[in-house]
């Protein structure tokens, strides 16, 4: 299987395609492909059968593409874990190298990094590293922005876009630190964090990539 299509089953997989329909649309996006090469790309998928493609409905993982899908997204964030753990990584050299090691890992090599690593529950993003039958142990969470003033909570995860994680990583973000917000201003303007006990300003659209535990009542 081409990285290509196998690019297109983690996408798939991470916008819920493992029980739900997703649209071109979205497909398109999160890969920043054209909508037309997408159809087109779905349309030989079906063929093959990793997915279940309904024109103008979206595609949804067949038993194949999610076997495929679940060991993509493994073995991406276990070699992140591995690359900031023992190599020194940061949050964007570890999802850029992760992105190439994911297509030459084999199984048995992704089942003795899990072992070497004392199997670890996230990536060193926050996200949740699947169990080999694709189970995750889902965490109540909301983006920071929906957080409200004065209430503290802890990050839990960023999304894995590299100018988003080198803006966070040098502005002291880390998972597991307690941030609560000290200003909010206005017209979606920037945010003052108190960030274990240091302020800092980030943008209110970072704030909608960086996700908290959930507060009572969301």
């Amino acid at each position: 299987m081409t990285p290509n299509k196998e690019d297109y089953l983690k996408a798939i997989y991470k916008l819920g395609g493992l029980e739900n329909m997703v649209s071109n649309k979205r497909i398109a996006e999160t890969l920043q492909i054209a909508p037309a090469s997408v159809t087109e790309m779905l349309q030989k998928m079906k063929r093959e059968g990793l997915i279940h493609y309904e024109p103008y409905k979206g595609s949804r993982l067949t038993d194949e593409g999610m076997r495929t899908a679940i060991s993509l997204v493994r073995g991406h964030r276990l070699w992140e874990v591995f690359l900031m753990r023992h190599l020194g990584y940061s949050w964007s050299e570890a999802h850029e190298d992760a992105e190439l090691l994911e297509h030459i890992t084999p199984k048995r090599l992704i089942t003795r990094l899990d072992q070497f690593l004392n199997h670890p529950a996230y990536c060193p993003h926050g996200s949740a590293i699947p169990h080999p039958d694709g189970q995750i142990d889902p965490v109540p969470m909301q983006t920071l922005n929906l957080l409200p003033v004065g209430v503290t909570s802890h990050i839990r995860r960023v999304t894995e876009e590299k100018e988003l994680l080198d803006y966070l990583q040098e502005s002291g973000v880390s998972i597991g630190s307690a941030v609560c917000i000290m200003e909010a201003a206005a017209y979606e303007g920037p945010l003052t964090l108190d960030l274990e006990g240091k302020h800092i300003q980030i943008s209110y659209k970072a704030a909608c990539q960086i996700y908290v535990d959930q507060t009572e009542g969301l």
